[in-house]
């Protein structure tokens, strides 16, 4: 079976993304360079007895995404415990709101940003009362 068990967030700036993911949802990282032979950084994304994967921030190698374009890739979505005060993080450190937060009826809030690397990702917290 083919589980997911890495992911790769393509950035132009290393240090601007490190600071954006790691102080919007607290990731580490942890320098993979050597092994990748470009700048490459693990990222520890949670406590690894939780549910969740790592991944890693990796130098893009070719040019950005262009705004307004349909996705070519994967989007990663981050579960989150409270939706509101995440975006205004992601909105302080440089995101921008891609799809504004909406409801999945009885299961969720959802919303789609672009980080500070024009790369699209999603927020998700868990809410039975969502409508």
């Amino acid at each position: 079976m083919g589980r997911l068990v890495h992911f790769e967030i393509h950035v132009d700036d290393m240090e601007r993304a490190k600071k954006f993911y790691g102080e919007v949802f607290g990731w580490t990282f942890e320098d993979w360079s050597s092994y990748a032979g470009m700048p490459y950084f693990g990222a520890v994304t949670g406590d690894a007895n939780e549910m969740g994967i790592n991944g890693a921030l990796m130098q893009r190698q070719g040019p950005s995404p262009e705004p307004g374009k349909p996705l070519n890739g994967y989007a990663c979505t981050m579960g989150v415990a409270n939706y509101d005060s995440t975006e205004a993080k992601i909105i302080n450190h440089g995101g921008k709101i891609a799809m504004p937060k909406y409801a999945l009826p009885g299961m969720a809030w959802q919303g789609y940003y672009t980080d500070t690397e024009g790369n699209i990702l999603g927020i998700h917290q868990p809410d039975k009362n969502a409508k």
